[in-house]
């Protein structure tokens, strides 16, 4: 009988989830995190994220992701977002990612005192022009500073 060692096991697992992780992102066209800093998310510290729109004949899912502590104390988020297009033009839209439930109960992923957020922004969007999209956030909530807003991100995915 032919013994196989523990080894081949271990790199036949890793070699399967490193093949997971690489089809789970093939419709992934754009993701990035900021992290913001601890003192607070500041009203001026617009966050912006550059994204090349190559195909605009496809559909494509917008979301924003958001990570915040457990103690956060709202149960929402409100955002300004301003898009520049490619060719200059700019469009301004009010967001509000809710955080939790009626009754208070975060709605969000959570791990210990962290909270992740998947928000869909858009679904089966289709960019009118290719080219460069600028996305910039501002939090327009009544504090200033922010607390306990800790990563704010943005992704988008081809639609299937």
């Amino acid at each position: 009988m032919v013994q196989i060692k523990p080894n081949f096991f271990r790199l036949s697992a890793i070699a399967f989830l490193l093949m997971l992780l690489v089809s789970c992102n093939k419709n992934v066209v754009f993701s990035d995190y900021t992290k913001l800093p601890e003192e607070g998310w500041k009203t001026d510290n617009r966050l912006k994220f550059e994204v090349d729109i190559k195909d605009n004949n496809a559909l494509h899912n917008v979301f924003l992701n958001v990570r915040h502590a457990d103690s956060y104390p709202y149960a929402n988020l409100f955002v300004f977002l301003t898009t520049t297009y490619p060719d200059g033009k700019t469009s301004v839209d009010t967001l509000e990612c809710i955080f939790a439930d009626k009754k208070g109960k975060w709605v969000g992923d959570g791990a210990g005192d962290l909270w992740d957020n998947k928000i869909p922004l858009k679904k089966n969007l289709r960019f009118p022009q290719t080219g460069k999209y600028t996305f910039s956030f501002e939090q327009g909530m009544r504090s200033n500073p922010l607390p306990l807003i800790l990563d704010f991100g943005m992704t988008i995915e081809k639609a299937q």
